[in-house]
């Protein structure tokens, strides 16, 4: 099963951003804590994870390797008010898969969705998923169609 976990230490932003991705079909976990995020890694509950800029006093420059060394092909999708472009570049060099900024309005919460979305289909191509993936989409499309 395809896990995403929402790891946000504010409570209204982690509601907001479950209840978008629940809304587009997405198998969610939330969590306000450090150790539950760690732990739905170890167990291999979530291969996404959009991770807060600072959680559990811990800044996400120094989770995010933590995380990855939890699991290497772990994608991540850094969400955050604002970030500066060097603390973003490091951030990537260490794995971050997308950096969004916090969805405020509609472009912000499709885009959101549209990385979560490709962060998938990433791990599809990567790890043999394709078939499923390629399943997905041809019944979204059928779906579409059908009106």
């Amino acid at each position: 099963m395809q896990g995403l976990l929402i790891a946000e230490q504010d409570m209204d932003s982690r509601k907001q951003i479950a209840d978008l991705l629940i809304e587009a079909g997405y198998n969610v976990i939330v969590t306000n804590s450090a150790a539950d995020a760690v732990e739905g890694i170890l167990k291999k509950a979530a291969q996404v994870v959009i991770l807060g800029s600072a959680f559990d006093d811990l800044a996400a420059s120094d989770l995010v390797p933590l995380l990855k060394q939890c699991n290497r092909n772990l994608t991540i999708i850094l969400v955050s008010a604002d970030d500066s472009l060097p603390v973003i570049r490091r951030l990537r060099k260490q794995g971050i898969f997308y950096h969004a900024l916090r969805p405020v309005n509609p472009e912000d919460r499709e885009e959101l969705c549209q990385a979560v979305k490709c962060a998938f289909a990433s791990l599809a191509r990567e790890q043999g998923w394709a078939d499923r993936a390629a399943g997905v989409t041809r019944y979204q499309e059928h779906t579409l169609e059908r009106g």
